[in-house]
């Protein structure tokens, strides 16, 4: 597969980082990609002779499958790293992780790490490609890109329209990234949730915000509903999750009474009764399998761009 075009950059660092143009040139590329997975021999040698090094200091069950399996697709070669059952654990520094591994001829890092910003320091003192798998609670560039290129699949275009992020947005790397995202490809955006579980100053990035889950979502095209993030809450910002659930969870009553379809969206991993109901999110409304399935074809897309930049 050849394309004349390229990115903007040599890392995805995140989408603050990224142009329209490399956002729409990553949809391209991943809806090629999707036509090669879903064929009976999924994988193209675009990879070969390049080594991937996946490094997550943090706990993740679908990002980094879906790394790993865009990583095979691509027929590149990987190295799987767990903070858990490393180094780290003995006081060894990130640098040092890092350059060890780097050591081992790696071209390309996919790095999950719970500092912000951890992705901008290696980018200064590494050579390799990064890839931002997410960081604290600052960006997760390709769930963004899965999350707009799902929504783009369904509705056409997103100049224009109507897209709400439900749920604990200040906690969420998956928010601000969407944020971005959206409102490069012309989107106009909203968030929703509990005053507690929205940032103060958000409304300076351009957003609607609201408290209203009804009335949001009577005026969304797309819903994108986030999950509580108990493990980075060390104070109680709502009574408890029953409340939650009754004031800000979505419900099939809520959509029953919209007077348009919907899309409904969940970056995972769902807590199924408290931000979502399961009638809600097994409905023909939700796309949520959709985004697991194209999260492999846009991170496919990712590497492949990325390695044209070495």
């Amino acid at each position: 597969m050849a394309t004349v075009q390229q990115l903007s950059t040599k890392h995805i660092l995140g989408i603050k980082y990224l142009t329209e143009q490399d956002i729409r040139l990553i949809f391209e590329t991943a809806q090629s990609f999707k036509e090669v997975i879903n064929r009976p021999i999924k994988k193209v040698p675009s990879l070969r002779d390049v080594t991937v090094a996946n490094l997550f200091f943090e706990n993740s069950t679908r990002t980094r499958i879906s790394f790993e399996l865009a990583e095979k697709r691509l027929s590149a070669d990987t190295v799987n790293f767990s903070a858990s059952s490393s180094s780290v654990k003995k006081g060894e520094t990130l640098l040092d992780t890092v350059n060890n591994i780097l050591s081992m001829k790696v071209d390309m890092v996919v790095m999950r790490h719970p500092a912000p910003g951890a992705h901008h320091f290696l980018a200064q003192h590494i050579d390799a490609n990064i890839v931002n798998a997410g960081d604290g609670t600052h960006e997760h560039p390709t769930q963004a890109l899965l999350d707009a290129f799902s929504m783009q699949e369904q509705i056409g275009d997103l100049r224009g329209k109507n897209i709400c992020i439900f749920g604990d947005i200040l906690h969420s790397r998956v928010a601000l990234s969407n944020i971005f995202c959206l409102q490069k490809l012309g989107a106009r955006v909203r968030v929703c949730g509990p005053p507690t579980l929205i940032p103060k100053h958000i409304n300076s990035l351009g957003v609607e915000v609201s408290h209203n889950v009804f009335e949001s979502l009577q005026w969304c095209d797309v819903a994108n509903i986030l999950r509580i993030q108990l493990e980075r809450q060390d104070i109680k910002y709502f009574p408890s999750l029953r409340e939650y659930s009754q004031y800000f969870g979505v419900n099939k009553q809520l959509l029953d009474q919209l007077d348009k379809p919907i899309l409904i969206m969940h970056p995972g991993p769902i807590n199924r009764g408290v931000e979502i109901t399961s009638d809600v999110a097994d409905s023909d409304h939700s796309i949520i399998l959709q985004q697991v399935e194209n999260g492999v074809a846009v991170r496919m897309a990712v590497l492949y761009l990325l390695a044209a930049k070495r």
